[in-house]
């Protein structure tokens, strides 16, 4: 597997990818508006030259927020999400990062399972933050 920084060339494999895994998911402009924005730093996951994943982080100050990982469905449980997820915090670390938040589905129990292998913990929920379906999302952080 091989892990790349994302530029806009990616948007549109990234928002088919979005459409896969989210039930709201990001539209072809927001996903290149993110890839432009100065604040943003999105990894791809390729294997044998197919798009496999990407996660991505916004980076402000001393604080890293990661908006998504995505993991196409027929490549889950082969070690994408943790590749990505570690190659976004070696990068965010690398950048004095000195934390990292998420929000997760609180369903999403491989989601929470990886993050809290690569160190985070819960901080805290956020009551019906997610929609379709209605859901609270976990709040976890993570410091360097």
């Amino acid at each position: 597997m091989t892990i790349l920084r994302l530029t806009s060339d990616y948007a549109g494999q990234m928002a088919e990818l979005e459409q896969q895994c989210f039930s709201l998911p990001w539209s072809e402009n927001t996903i290149r508006g993110e890839l432009k924005n100065p604040v943003g730093l999105y990894f791809g996951a390729f294997d044998g030259g197919r798009f496999a994943g990407y996660a991505g982080m916004q980076i402000v100050l001393d604080e890293g927020h990661i908006t998504n990982i995505a993991t196409a469905p027929e490549m889950r449980r082969r070690g994408v999400a943790d590749s990505l997820l570690r190659e976004l915090l070696t990068a965010a670390e690398a950048r004095s990062v000195r934390f990292a938040i998420l929000e997760a589905r609180e369903s999403n129990l491989s989601a929470l399972s990886l993050y809290k292998k690569h160190g985070f913990l819960v901080v805290g929920r956020r009551k019906g933050y997610y929609e379709k379906p209605v859901e609270d999302a976990i709040l976890l952080t993570k410091e360097f």
